[in-house]
């Protein structure tokens, strides 16, 4: 449409997730997607919420780097019980394992976002609280079945099927699905740049 928002420079998602480019589409900023290749191991004695920012910082910072002409946008998500970060499941059996820890109980979402253009990085996270309904075996395996969980951190995707099985989200929605559109639109404006309803200017 003519009167969606566009940054006046390229922008570029560093990331594959069909939810994160859905949601910037949703909100008018035309973009490419180039994931970034980078190292997401856990460091030793990192917390959660630093390992998440600095995660979706280095994704920035790698796109950035590559392509200086362009304003890029990295993010990471990840889901944290009783202190533990939940990562993707490996298998069927690490998904059940997931989603029947997180059954009947409330769990932390931590999705942070980061900005880089021309040499500046801003980022931030956001912590939304999440507690699911409680699941029998039956229920837990046959979610399981669907496929949904297995690409996505902690087993679940609240956007899908997954929204069945969540009973309350204490927070920013879309952080959950993998990206804080009020947080970066914050960032946009920090790097330079003004969105409102209609173009974006610098």
């Amino acid at each position: 449409m003519s009167n969606s928002p566009s940054l006046p420079v390229r922008v570029i998602l560093a990331s594959q997730s069909p939810r994160r480019r859905e949601l910037l589409t949703l909100v008018g900023i035309t973009h490419d997607v180039l994931p970034a290749d980078i190292d997401e191991t856990v460091w030793p004695n990192e917390e959660p919420v630093p390992h998440c920012e600095r995660l979706a910082r280095s994704k920035a910072e790698t796109l950035a780097a590559q392509h200086p002409e362009a304003l890029v946008i990295g993010s990471d998500t990840i889901v944290v019980v009783d202190g533990d970060i939940l990562g993707k499941p490996r298998d069927r059996e690490e998904a059940i394992a997931m989603v029947t820890r997180l059954s009947g109980r409330s769990h932390v979402v931590h999705t942070a976002v980061a900005v880089a253009h021309q040499g500046e990085v801003r980022s931030g996270v956001e912590s939304v609280g999440v507690t699911f309904r409680d699941l029998t075996p039956e229920l837990i395996a046959a979610y399981v079945d669907t496929g949904e969980p297995m690409d996505k951190a902690g087993a679940y995707g609240i956007q899908g099927f997954g929204a069945t099985i969540v009973e309350r989200v204490d927070g920013d929605y879309f952080a959950v699905m993998g990206l804080p559109l009020g947080r970066l639109v914050e960032l946009i404006r920090g790097i330079g740049y003004r969105y409102v309803f209609g173009p974006v200017t610098a």
